[in-house]
């Protein structure tokens, strides 16, 4: 729900095969009122310009291999957790599919409506050890 409303979940790691080789869409949903496949890439640190090149491919598939006839073209949206505004323009400039770049703040602390539904830090390490 934190992405607004209208969005169906299709899948996470969704899977895209392209003449024999197999290529991993972060998260992949369906947005009813834009009527259209929105891809979520998720990248740890800074935007890169060669995230844009890998978008525009998974942009292109989608549109060509999973859209409906009647669905508009597929949005792409590449979540980092720092960009340079410059940076981003000049990778941007003179694609013309929809993308966009974001970030996302990390905190240690768990909020306080979310403990003892979601493991906190301690508890996630353990899990992962």
């Amino acid at each position: 729900m934190s992405i607004g409303t209208d969005f169906a979940f299709i899948g996470n790691q969704y899977r895209l095969v392209v003449e024999d080789e197999e290529y991993f869409i972060d998260l992949l949903f369906y947005n009813r009122r834009l009527q259209c496949l929105v891809v979520f890439e998720l990248k740890r640190g800074k935007f890169k310009p060669e995230y844009l090149g890998k978008m525009n491919f998974y942009l292109s598939a989608l549109d060509e291999m999973v859209k409906q006839p009647h669905e508009n073209p597929s949005i792409g949206i590449i979540l980092c957790s720092n960009k340079t505004d410059k940076v981003v323009e000049y990778s941007f400039r003179d694609f013309n599919k929809a993308m966009g770049v974001a970030t996302y703040k990390t905190s240690k602390a768990l909020p306080r409506k979310y403990k003892g539904i979601l493991p906190d830090e301690i508890a996630l390490k353990k899990l992962l050890k």
